[in-house]
């Protein structure tokens, strides 16, 4: 990225790069960026409150082709904005169809950028919309369905691009601020983080899940009267699952598979990924092998969060 005073051309990955330099010769260190995004209602503000919190300069509903601008002037800042995240949303009309320019611009300037995408189911979207009697951006003259039908199709390309996905269907302000915290709070960037999710299938999948495990083949501990009180959290639960046939070899298959795609993330520069890990009601099964396999990322040096999404449902 260049700045007015001069600019120096280095090669990465076979592409021209400019890096600035300040008003005393330094290089100019390029912010670190995270992109917000997602479905109106689905708690963009509430994401940016936490990065500004943390400590990131927060711009809200900046047109996309500002973004680039806004990164040389936190390069020029001699390191007092090192960390930038902007709010692009469809507020933006217009300008929002110039994001994937934009995009393809700090990827050529080397800048080093992350999506979040915050996500609702469309009946959670609906309910907050009439709780707060406000219309959906894009609804014009039609229903607040209508106008969510419009977003999703907007962002859908987004989205697939995202390097995380939260899904806030069913969290309130509280538990949306303990997720960016876990993923952003750390003073250092890890390589990857991981989240193992489990839950239950009778509760719909969960929409913001990289991969989709399925435990049901092995015996249920809720026919197992002594044991259906409890959940996979108990030592007896956990040795009653693992001692199924096939369930330790189920761990160690998903375990080198896994092994296997966390490197590939790393290559490809993805650095979020959530796995979730399903049985019948997300009590005894799932939660067994959530456990187990969060254990085993955690030793292949994956940072790693366990969440019980349905566990305490039933």
């Amino acid at each position: 990225m260049s700045t007015p005073h001069e600019t120096q051309e280095t090669e990465r990955d076979g592409a021209q790069v400019s890096t600035g330099t300040t008003d005393q010769g330094e290089s100019a260190a390029i912010p670190e960026l995270v992109i917000i995004s997602g479905m109106s209602g689905a708690g963009r503000s509430t994401a940016a409150k936490c990065l500004e919190d943390l400590g990131w300069f927060v711009v809200d509903n900046i047109p996309p082709e500002l973004i680039a601008p806004m990164v040389e002037l936190g390069a020029r800042s001699q390191g007092n904005v090192a960390r930038i995240a902007v709010v692009v949303d469809v507020r933006g009309r217009r300008f929002f169809a110039n994001l994937k320019e934009s995009l393809a611009t700090l990827d050529a300037q080397n800048v080093k950028r992350r999506i979040v995408f915050l996500e609702s189911s469309d009946e959670a979207l609906v309910r907050r919309f009439e709780s707060v009697r406000r219309p959906h951006p894009l609804q014009g003259d039609g229903r607040i369905v209508d106008g969510i039908a419009a977003e999703r199709d907007l962002l859908r390309e987004l989205r697939g691009d995202a390097d995380l996905v939260i899904d806030t269907s069913s969290l309130n302000v509280h538990e949306l601020r303990a997720k960016m915290d876990a993923q952003f709070a750390g003073e250092e960037v890890p390589e990857l983080r991981a989240t193992v999710m489990s839950f239950g299938f009778k509760y719909g999948l969960p929409v913001d899940a990289d991969m989709v495990i399925d435990c049901r083949f092995i015996p249920n501990p809720h026919w197992v009267p002594e044991l259906r009180p409890f959940t996979g959290l108990n030592d007896e639960v956990s040795s009653y699952v693992f001692s199924q046939p096939g369930s330790k070899e189920f761990l160690d298959g998903y375990a080198e598979l896994l092994r296997i795609v966390a490197e590939g993330y790393r290559r490809e520069g993805k650095r979020y990924v959530t796995i979730a890990v399903g049985c019948t009601g997300g009590k005894h099964r799932s939660v067994a092998m959530s456990e187990k396999l969060g254990r085993r990322l955690v030793s292949e040096g994956v940072e790693t969060v366990i969440v019980h999404r349905d566990m305490g449902r039933e």
